[in-house]
């Protein structure tokens, strides 16, 4: 009896080392598997570049602003390894941290590897309200000669490794966008023409956007 139980006990301690053994085996190669993913997936940010702005219209009677702008934008995927979903983004204009457009919708795409999209918005502000100031404001740097508006888009991304997704990740890229006067006719791409009303009447200006610029990009 006395070595069938030390048998049995034996045996036991096997079952138990064997079971150990399976576990700590198991939990080591799911720590490679995290750390290989962690790896692959420290991916950069993409990077934004606004390419051109056009400010069709613009009616800056009080108490309310309304305009009419078309940008385009670019993203570019800067990860070897990594792809990038774009979800559920927002495009919107603001002066002076409010906003003067509503936002709009733009595509959701997949960005692979070092890849470049692009996106051309148009967004509208019908009889937007804002603080008083604000519109006193753009009035003033209109007659100054200069506008400095922000385009930022909102959203959220995932990042794709082989078929493996990730979740979702809070995205916001911040936009600036000088638009400057021109010195007679202005032309090209980058011109614009806006008429102020409200208070002695209206008149017409010319700006155009001064050059592209890179974005701010958090994720």
């Amino acid at each position: 009896m006395s070595k069938g139980k030390e048998h049995h006990d034996w045996i036991l301690r096997r079952c138990c080392g064997s079971i150990a053994a399976c576990f700590l085996t198991l939990a080591v190669l799911v720590g490679f598997v995290v750390l290989v993913i962690y790896l692959a997936l420290h991916p950069s940010k993409p990077s934004f570049y606004l390419q051109d702005i056009q400010l069709r219209s613009i009616d800056l009677a009080d108490p309310a602003l309304s305009l009419d702008v078309q940008v385009t934008i670019a993203s570019r995927n800067p990860n070897d390894r990594v792809g990038i979903y774009y979800k559920t983004l927002h495009a919107f204009t603001t002066y002076r941290d409010e906003p003067v457009t509503i936002p709009v919708s733009l595509p959701a795409i997949y960005q692979g590897h070092k890849d470049q999209s692009v996106w051309s918005p148009v967004m509208s502000g019908d009889s937007v309200p804002v603080a008083p100031y604000v519109a006193d404001a753009m009035k003033q740097d209109i007659s100054a000669g200069y506008v400095l508006l922000h385009v930022k888009v909102d959203g959220r991304v995932k990042w794709k490794v082989g078929s493996w997704v990730s979740g979702g990740y809070h995205l916001f890229v911040n936009c600036p966008a000088l638009l400057s006067a021109s010195g007679g006719n202005a032309g090209g791409a980058f011109s614009m023409s806006a008429a102020t009303a409200g208070g002695g009447g209206g008149h017409n200006v010319s700006l155009k956007f001064t050059q592209p610029t890179y974005c701010t990009v958090d994720v």
